[in-house]
């Protein structure tokens, strides 16, 4: 059966309401407009918009079918204050031919419930959610459309008569909903609310009074909006590891860029040194009319003490950390690494990549490298086969053949014997054919070898040799 998915105030003011069957409507209204509902079409749009009010806040919700909800908490005095922030954002929506209401409330029970059931753009006081919210319908508790007509049915139709019914009753009556709607709107219960991305106070915005366009502008907005972040941080005692850019085109796209870094900073220099190569990636279109930074892994960064000995000196951290950050920015977070110790004997997994700067407790069970089983510069991914050949079975090889090419060893060192680990193996797959021996070889031109004959002499499989790491 088709019905009416949703309408405009001119159908809603002709007698029609969503759900009516449509044959109903057309009787009604012979000359109705109508089109097909696309509720996928209208949930990617809805996404679209959340990108969007990134601009007012970084904290921003789907609310579907049709709401979005705004964490403003810090922010509203970027745009002169809550009202004035409000006008701004419905102002724009209006330019798009986007139809909105809006509300300004402690909670967003409050705030969705003024924005469909009471006046367009008000503003509600702290603590006032009560008083404002006692006259609207109880629809604007986001009641299941059942226990909402329940409810009209015994003559509560506002949310002031539901307020001063006592609790127990009301909860043994209707459900425990009814109570946690009311309190999620009267800001007595906190809500939890599902954003683009985590919220965080640390954000800045920079609006310019003319677009701008050109790469000199644009370096020099991001220059100056991470100095007025970086300038809170360090108020505050604060050093963030990741950074997000957002430069709002006039059309209403935001071209975004975001950084890392190996540890914690607030240094306004090297933020834009980071975010400049990636400026060039930026299409300003007709032109960039709002600027926002946002911060976010932030944590407590203790001034260093310094003393007099020690003026002039860096760190170890300071001086390798901004060439790590330009590569892991470059290349990626998961090609920038250091080789770290793990509790196993085979080399394969001997050893896990580990974040630069990750304290030594992060390395599971502290292990170290161990001393007398030196290990090569370079480890293969996967062995590659040689050809060896040995004096007598348990010697080093006297030459072996590698990617084509024949090297005499001129010295060698081993064997170094490592058995497979047993545990990792169904019961009956361990054996000879899984112990290796490695040798440490060097050939007549210097360059060193690290290889292993797989299997022992005299088993029912031949040996076979291989060539695992350099160095």
């Amino acid at each position: 059966m088709r019905r009416l998915y949703s309408i405009d105030p001119a159908a809603a003011a002709l007698g029609l309401y969503v759900g009516q069957k449509a044959t109903d409507a057309m009787a009604l209204v012979p000359e109705l407009g109508a089109a097909e509902a696309d509720p996928d079409g209208d949930l990617a749009s809805l996404s679209a918009l959340v990108h969007w009010c990134v601009r007012y806040s970084p904290a921003v919700a789907a609310d579907p079918p049709d709401g979005l909800l705004l964490d403003i908490t810090g922010v509203a005095h970027l745009w002169g204050g809550e009202s004035e922030m409000l006008d701004d954002l419905l102002l724009r929506l209006a330019r798009q031919g986007i139809a909105a209401r809006g509300a300004v409330a402690g909670s967003a029970g409050a705030a969705w419930a003024l924005a469909r059931c009471g006046d367009d753009r008000t503003v509600v006081p702290s603590g006032a959610e009560a008083q404002i919210l006692a006259s609207l319908p109880i629809t604007g508790l986001r009641l299941e459309p059942e226990t909402a007509a329940q409810l009209a049915r015994l003559g509560l139709v506002r949310i002031g008569q539901l307020a001063s019914l006592p609790r127990a009753q009301l909860a043994r009556r209707f459900g425990q909903a009814v109570l946690t709607r009311l309190d999620q709107a009267l800001a007595r219960a906190e809500e939890a609310l599902v954003f683009s991305r985590p919220p965080t106070p640390w954000f800045a915005r920079l609006a310019f009074a003319e677009p701008i366009s050109s790469p000199e502008d644009l370096a020099r907005a991001s220059r100056d909006i991470a100095q007025r972040l970086c300038g809170r941080l360090l108020t505050e005692g604060q050093g963030a590891s990741r950074f997000e850019l957002a430069f709002h085109r006039l059309d209403g796209r935001a071209e975004r860029l975001s950084i890392g870094l190996s540890l914690p900073g607030r240094s306004t220099g090297a933020i834009a040194r980071l975010f400049a190569p990636m400026l060039e990636t930026v299409d300003p279109g007709f032109g960039i009319e709002v600027v926002t930074l946002a911060a976010a892994a932030v944590e407590t960064l203790p001034e260093r003490e310094i003393s007099l000995e020690s003026i002039g000196e860096i760190a170890a951290e300071d001086g390798i950390a901004p060439l790590v950050d330009r590569l892991a920015n470059r290349l990626g977070e998961g090609r920038v690494w250091r080789a770290d110790a793990y509790p196993s004997h085979l080399p394969e997994r001997a050893v896990v990549r580990r974040p630069p700067f990750a304290p030594a407790a992060a390395t599971g069970a502290g292990e170290e490298w161990a001393k007398d089983r030196p290990r090569p510069v370079r480890l293969f991914a996967r062995p590659e086969p040689i050809e060896a050949m040995a004096r007598v079975p348990d010697d080093p090889p006297v030459f072996f053949r590698w990617r084509g090419q024949l090297r005499r060893v001129r010295r060698s060192e081993g064997p170094e014997r490592l058995a497979e680990e047993w545990w990792r193996r169904p019961p009956g797959e361990t054996g000879p054919a899984h112990v290796r021996d490695y040798y440490r070889v060097e050939d007549e031109t210097g360059a060193r070898y690290w290889l292993f004959r797989a299997g022992l002499y005299g088993g029912e499989v031949t040996p076979k040799w291989w060539l695992h790491g350099l160095g």
